[in-house]
């Protein structure tokens, strides 16, 4: 029987989630499988991958074909560079504590390059946040000067209607006024 190392789609609309499976390679995507043996989140950033390594080396020892997306996961795990690597103690290669060394070496590089990932991940969003709250703060500080400003004028307004209106009075000269005569229109 040959068997294929596949996603299996699971999850809502929009947010797949998808289960990591060993299957019949006649067997339809979501349908019948033998093993699962892991989880994939490609929702997340970075994206969230939960594999048991064990029994993923195991498949793919006995001859179990990873699709394209399959391999990139056991890939980036490292589940190939483990058998690549048992490979070629069975050739004689290298013996076995050779091989772990330089994986381990490998997982630990891998493992610090992810988390310089996620540092810079978290750095820019609280980058951004502080951004976000910096402008914030200043539209808040201009709206309460324009507050501030308008409270002003109401308080002058009341002041200026609130007081009591004196009047001056002013002496005035009196105005002469002229007398016209009026002339009779000529008939």
């Amino acid at each position: 029987m040959a068997t294929k190392i596949r996603l299996a789609r699971h999850g809502r609309k929009s947010r797949p989630f998808y289960h990591v499976v060993v299957a019949d390679s006649r067997a339809p995507r979501d349908g019948r499988f033998i093993e699962k043996i892991g989880t994939y989140n490609p929702n997340t950033n970075p994206a969230t991958i939960n594999l048991e390594f064990d029994r993923a080396l195991y498949w793919l020892q006995t001859g179990a074909q990873p699709t394209e997306t399959a391999s990139n996961i056991l890939s980036h795990e490292g589940v190939l560079m483990k058998k690549h690597l048992l490979d070629g103690v069975k050739k004689g290669a290298f013996d076995a504590a050779a091989a772990e060394t330089k994986f381990e070496a490998w997982k630990s590089e891998k493992d610090a390059k992810n988390q310089v990932k996620i540092q810079k991940l978290a750095d820019a969003g609280d980058a951004a946040a502080k951004a976000i709250l910096e402008a914030e703060v200043k539209v808040r500080a201009t709206m309460e000067e324009a507050i501030a400003k308008k409270k002003a004028e109401l308080i002058a307004a009341e002041a200026a209607a609130a007081a009591p209106v004196v009047e001056i009075e002013e002496e005035v000269a009196p105005v002469e006024e002229s007398v016209v005569e009026e002339t009779p229109a000529a008939e």
